[in-house]
């Protein structure tokens, strides 16, 4: 198999009987890491006849999607890239409508359908709104995959309930599947698709087999012949490799890289000196270097010895670089800004002075509750950084943290960040928690579900109990649920019972971002910070802890006395009875 897709394309348009083409069409055949991150693209659009600027909104509608599309974010998955641009531009449209005539009559505006067909990986993805289409050929018939967005009053009357431009917020189809070499999709118009079948498509693809735009022109033309008097436009798209299920992203090669060789301080790797080992572990070895060019320190991570030949393990060893180079926020460890030519395979990082969150909790057993806030603030503002380009931490944990000299708070390691937009050309969407530290996971995970923000949510709420009680919430009981009802049993372990003098709202914030049900939680990290600083009434109305809870030895010494007292009644009561 080919480690990338490798399609045909061929496209036509052909006015109707008037002199401007309402329809416009386009499509994008990236190569190198676009290709891998984003796809092979393709897209029409037709204008409403009745209006005068229907050609541009088709136009603005695909030049945009084609342009904006391949300038998202890598780490999105297509649905989320491909909406957020379609959710602009039918915006502009909208808004240029609502300055023209077209405020008064909808037929009048910037108003095109739209679909849009994307081979990211090995999987297909499809977009749309209005009455274009897009079809599957097979060998009898033409297999249609979109909805007509369109209501018929009578046989001879219809009008577009949805399209681009026509109101300030969209509704877009969205579908996915798994392609297959040698299909072969189309797009196509009314003015097209109407006159057509699959007798006469597969004909011309028999005339014109290694043309596809002669194939495309040749169906359009007949589309004419057989009566059509609308703009007629047609895309083809033939697949004719797919890559391998396990080929590596291109934007993550690391084939032609050596793995490199033990290091030692004072020996000279790549343009850096080592300084000294930080940290070794199973996964990997870590070193403090220097960096001969611009003389700044610099951790250089290298992979571990025993996992040598485990592939999966060296493409998510070389993803922690490639997310801190992508990930800007002041509570994320950067990327070693440096371009040289790499011959071995490792990750350099910047180097952070300080100390880990877990040291600092052994050097705080019992900190005030405005300076954990302040630390669970930031790295709630690392998550929500993560979070912001569809990426899951996944493993969170006091090693993983640093408190740098000024007091900032970093994620330090990205080893087990899950980006949806690659895993999903891998074919692999979901965030299968990864291997580590179970204390942490939340419990959902535990049970094979995939991570979700919620996940991270409950490891952020977790490490805010531990740096308050030195404690996990649930103990070691929450790492060892594999059941429904293993899960069901959890207990929670109430903060005041540890730190009785904090106050009663914060154990009820705590409750609910740990709660084992992801939707009883806080909806998202920006909801949990805000509860720590500003609590609703709801929290505060939490019930007063009772006294065996406040105070045990009072309770029983209050306990002892009433049972005393009980006694020397019960006895006075015996002796005046006799």
């Amino acid at each position: 198999m080919a480690s990338a897709p490798r399609v045909t394309v061929g496209q036509h348009s052909l006015a109707g009987a008037h002199e401007t083409n309402q329809d416009f069409h386009g499509a994008v055949l990236p190569a190198g890491s676009l290709l891998a991150t984003k796809g092979i693209a393709l897209a029409l659009a037709d204008g409403i006849s009745t209006s005068s600027v229907g050609h541009l909104a088709s136009q603005t509608a695909v030049g945009a999607f084609l342009e904006d599309y391949y300038a998202t974010s890598e780490a999105w998955t297509v649905r989320r890239a491909a909406q957020r641009v379609l959710g602009a531009t039918n915006a502009w449209l909208h808004g240029q409508t609502q300055r023209s005539e077209g405020r008064f009559d909808k037929d009048r505006g910037y108003v095109c359908t739209f679909s849009a067909l994307i081979l990211k990986g090995r999987d297909l993805h499809l977009l749309h709104v209005g009455d274009s289409r897009i079809y599957r050929l097979h060998p009898q018939a033409l297999e249609q995959l979109t909805a007509d967005h369109r209501v018929h009053h009578s046989a001879s009357e219809s009008y577009l309930a949805r399209a681009l431009g026509t109101g300030p917020r969209l509704e877009i189809d969205y579908r996915s599947w798994e392609a297959e070499a040698g299909e072969l999709y189309l797009l196509a118009t009314d003015g097209a698709y109407e006159h057509l079948d699959a007798a006469a498509i597969h004909a011309a693809l028999a005339r014109h087999p290694d043309d596809l735009d002669a194939a495309a022109a040749a169906l359009v033309a007949q589309a004419r012949a057989a009566g059509s008097r609308d703009d007629a436009t047609l895309q083809l798209l033939r697949i004719d490799a797919l890559p391998a299920d396990d080929a590596p992203q291109a934007a993550l090669r690391r084939e032609s890289l050596a793995l490199p060789p033990a290091l030692k301080p004072r020996q000279v790797f790549e343009g850096f000196t080592i300084v000294r080992e930080l940290q070794v572990s199973a996964r990997s070895h870590v070193l403090l270097a220097v960096d001969a060019a611009s003389g700044r320190q610099l951790v250089l991570k290298t992979p571990s010895v025993d996992l040598r030949d485990d592939t999966r393990y060296l493409d998510g060893f070389v993803l922690e670089e490639w997310v801190a180079r992508r990930v800007d926020s002041p509570h994320v460890i950067k990327a070693w800004p440096g371009e040289r030519r790499r011959q071995h395979l490792y990750v350099a990082m910047e180097y952070i002075e300080g100390q880990t969150l877990a040291q600092w909790m052994t050097d705080h057993p019992q900190p005030p509750l405005d300076i954990v806030r302040g630390i669970v603030e930031q790295i709630g503002h690392g998550l929500q950084a993560l979070h912001g380009r569809d990426m899951l931490h996944r493993d969170l944990r006091p090693e993983n943290l640093m408190i740098d000299r000024s007091g900032t708070v970093k994620l330090i390691d990205l080893a087990s960040v899950h980006v949806a937009g690659l895993a999903e050309s891998l074919g692999e969407p979901d965030a299968a928690p990864p291997p580590g530290t179970l204390q942490y996971l939340a419990p959902e995970c535990l049970l094979g579900e995939p991570a979700t923000p919620a996940s991270d949510l409950f490891a952020l709420a977790a490490l805010s109990y531990q740096m308050f009680t030195g404690q996990l919430p649930y103990g070691l009981a929450a790492s060892r649920v594999r059941t429904p009802q293993e899960l069901r049993r959890l207990r929670y372990i109430p903060l005041r019972h540890l730190r009785p003098e904090l106050p009663a709202w914060l154990d009820a914030v705590l409750a609910r971002a740990l709660d084992p049900r992801p939707a009883k939680r806080q909806e998202a990290i920006s909801e949990f910070i805000y509860d720590l600083k500003n609590p609703a009434p709801h929290f505060q109305r939490t019930q007063r802890l009772p006294l065996a809870e406040r105070d045990p030895v009072l309770f029983w010494k209050c306990v002892s006395l009433m049972s005393g007292m009980a006694v020397l009644g019960l006895l006075a009561f015996i002796a005046s009875s006799r």
